[in-house]
């Protein structure tokens, strides 16, 4: 079978899309032919949509949806209307089937499809779904045995458990799907999962609705192989985007074990997202051996009361403590704090401001006002009719953004925020325009300083920026 994917994330600096690289992979391993259709490099979206079609044979079209919006509160920009004319192109060219994926796309999947009029959607991994979506199309199996398809049947929705793929049986080291080269030029780094899943119990969070609440670790010896398979393209900053990569601690030890014993620990800079907690210092010592250059602690507040309403395990003092860890071993740290979620008053965000710049960290990123997705524990809350609702902005179950921003905070929350940070620099804003600019999407300080020749977490080339002013 003929497969073409299609990537539509147009978000710049540009990020390359790791989950079409993995799927693939996997498509091709079980003899299928495929090509890559990217709109990110792409001026003229309806010409590039038809030259594809009108210059090859497609048999099944796969479409990745990324991100339904840039998750900020001051923006609120909503990437769904980009999605829509996307798939209307290229139904226009292709009555052929249709599948839609991608993590947006899985936390709001059957909306989504009526509104762009696709016949199938994945929810969860696409590795699993896809190959097994050509063997039904092929008529050997039947739809309902497509691990977390969505397609109609009698006028309604029908929705197959989410897929899960066997990331043991399974490796996703090739990389030569995506034009990771094109990526690191105008994006600077190339993102590797180490695994899937998260326990984590965050009320707001989608992670564990698009990738389950069940970790399941990849080997080592395929995250070596992949780190080859990217340093053989000239990349060598990576980004290791799992939700967590220290939960669980021992795999992480593992993974910084296989790189150090390869001798790629000087080869690469690498960073990541981790929890303040597990964070020993055994493991922060391996981690900078194996070339980790910084770490994004998803710390969110800085109050225990809000940690824990938020859903956190951890406290105050874990964060002040895996901040002086990175110190104390030359990784560099960012903080990401969310801000105005339910209970959420200016004595906690005061406690919150006071202790980020005691920890010192190098940067700490501030978000105001909580994404509220569907399916979270946050949204089922607000879905109670006996909740107060003055905090929500939006429609919390339906496909634009919407958001809840405490109503203790009162009117003009941002100013009296950024008088509270002052003028310390290590803040970043999700507005602005300037290189405390937080909000990644059209970023033209980042794009500018990638173009310049800076590699690395998005931040951190921020930061780096930041201190040449």
């Amino acid at each position: 079978m003929r497969v073409l994917l299609i990537n539509t994330n147009r978000i710049s600096p540009p990020v390359a899309p790791l989950a079409l690289d993995y799927i693939g992979t996997a498509v091709r391993s079980e003899g299928h032919d495929v090509e890559m259709l990217d709109l990110c490099w792409t001026t003229d979206a309806p010409r590039a949509i038809a030259d594809a079609f009108a210059s090859r044979v497609v048999d099944l079209a796969a479409v990745t949806f990324r991100n339904t919006d840039d998750c900020y509160f001051a923006s609120g920009r909503s990437f769904i209307p980009v999605l829509q004319d996307d798939l209307a192109m290229v139904r226009a060219q292709f009555d052929g089937p249709i599948v839609v994926g991608g993590a947006g796309f899985s936390l709001m999947a059957s909306q989504l499809l009526d509104l762009v009029g696709a016949p199938y959607g994945v929810r969860g991994d696409g590795e699993a779904a896809l190959p097994a979506l050509t063997r039904a199309l092929r008529g050997d199996i039947s739809l309902s045995e497509v691990p977390g398809l969505i397609y109609r049947e009698r006028d309604r929705w029908q929705q197959n458990a989410r897929a899960e793929a066997d990331l043991q049986a399974r490796s996703l080291a090739a990389r030569d799907v995506v034009d990771n080269r094109r990526y690191f030029a105008r994006g600077g780094q190339a993102g590797i999962e180490t695994k899937r899943g998260c326990p984590g119990r965050c009320i707001y969070c989608a992670d564990p609705l698009i990738k389950g609440r069940r970790v399941r670790v990849r080997p080592p010896a395929d995250i070596v192989a992949e780190v080859r398979s990217l340093l053989v393209q000239g990349i060598d900053h990576l980004h290791l985007c799992d939700s967590e990569f220290n939960v669980p601690e021992p795999h992480a030890a593992d993974i910084c074990r296989a790189i150090i014993d390869a001798g790629l620990g000087e080869r690469i800079r690498w960073y990541t997202y981790a929890s303040p907690a597990p964070f020993s210092p055994d493991l922060a010592m391996l981690m900078r051996r194996a070339g980790c250059a910084g770490i994004n602690f998803g710390a969110d507040h800085g109050a225990d009361r809000m940690l824990a309403a938020l859903g956190r395990d951890f406290t105050a003092a874990d964060v002040c403590r895996a901040v002086q860890l990175c110190r104390d071993t030359g990784i560099a740290v960012m903080i990401d704090l969310l801000l105005g979620a339910p209970g959420e008053t200016w004595d906690t965000l005061t406690e919150t401001i006071d202790l980020m710049k005691a920890a010192c960290p190098d940067c700490v990123g501030i978000s105001l006002g909580v994404r509220v997705y569907p399916g979270t524990p946050l949204a089922a809350r607000l879905a109670k009719a006996n909740v107060d609702h003055r905090g929500v902005i939006g429609d919390p179950s339906g496909v634009e953004p919407a958001f809840f921003l405490s109503p203790a905070l009162n009117d003009e929350p941002h100013q009296r925020l950024r008088a509270l940070v002052g003028h310390d620099d290590r803040f970043f804003f999700p507005f602005g325009g300037n290189e405390q600019d937080y909000n990644y999407n059209d970023n033209a300080v980042l794009q500018r300083a990638i173009d310049a020749g800076w590699r690395g977490a998005y931040w951190d080339i921020l930061r780096q920026v930041r201190a040449k002013q």
